[in-house]
């Protein structure tokens, strides 16, 4: 039997990713009823957007003491945006926090490699939310719906 119908009879969501001219492959999703693009980045810990997108993605800010290191850069100063709702196709997870921060240094490496700079990334707290089980021949990664109980 192939993965993905094992998978989707599981409840995971097949959801299509891009490769793009850095190799990062690129997820598109709605974050709290916004279209944006984002680059699936599986040793980021946390989630994050650009911070100057933060009222064009409707976010509530909040100052953070967290400083964010990665990509080349260190000691950046963060903030954070509680109470977040991000779908991916039939995907969707709410009440989740979002870091914020100047994401210039990744966007211009990817304008460097012909790439369209991007929102911002998916890291590891989503993923693992979703249980997220990636496909790299066939470009997709598989996400898991959630079974609220009461």
């Amino acid at each position: 039997m192939k993965l993905k119908k094992i998978l989707l009879r599981k409840g995971f969501v097949k959801i299509k990713l891009k490769k793009i001219n850095t190799n990062h492959f690129e997820v598109k999703a709605k974050l709290n009823g916004v279209k944006g693009r984002f680059i699936l980045d599986t040793g980021a810990s946390n989630s994050c957007l650009d911070i100057t997108l933060a009222a064009h993605f409707k976010l509530k800010v909040e100052d953070s003491e967290t400083l964010a290191a990665g990509a080349g850069a260190t000691g950046m100063e963060t903030k954070i945006a509680p109470n977040n709702t991000i779908k991916f196709k039939d995907w969707k997870y709410c009440d989740f926090n979002l870091v914020l921060l100047d994401l210039t240094h990744v966007n211009t490496a990817l304008t460097e490699h012909n790439a369209k700079a991007v929102d911002g990334i998916i890291g590891a707290d989503i993923l693992e939310k979703g249980e997220a089980i990636i496909d790299y021949k066939k470009k997709c990664v598989y996400l898991k719906k959630f079974v609220f109980k009461f």
